[in-house]
């Protein structure tokens, strides 16, 4: 189920979160507003979810978020966008790179799920 997480998630909505994959979680990060979706099994429905609540989708970024590592993966068909100059799946740019971590951390990290 998606989630949108705008504060520091809660144990439920990382139980709701997890449910798609089990082990981790597709976000879309909007780096603009530094709120994520996150959840289900496309980062595209992730990201359609963050233009719906009123995200513009040049802010937004694919990753997949590891709670037992509590780490950030930058891989996502979103993310290639050539006239942005990200020509690869994976995030390029190292300060994008730099916000997703920090907001998928800020949201995400610590979160006791089970």
């Amino acid at each position: 189920m998606i989630q949108i997480i705008q504060s520091r998630a809660t144990p439920e909505q990382m139980r709701h979160m997890l449910e798609s994959l089990g082990i981790y979680v597709k976000l879309a990060v909007d780096t603009r507003r530094e709120i994520l979706a996150g959840g289900g099994e496309l980062h595209a429905d992730c990201e359609q979810v963050l233009l719906t609540n009123g995200s513009q989708q040049p802010d937004i970024w694919g990753a997949d978020w590891y709670p037992t590592r509590q780490s950030v993966g930058y891989e996502s068909i979103i993310n290639i966008r050539p006239s942005a100059g990200n020509r690869s799946m994976e995030i390029q740019d190292p300060a994008i790179r730099q916000q997703v971590s920090k907001i998928a951390h800020q949201l995400l990290g610590d979160v006791q799920w089970s």
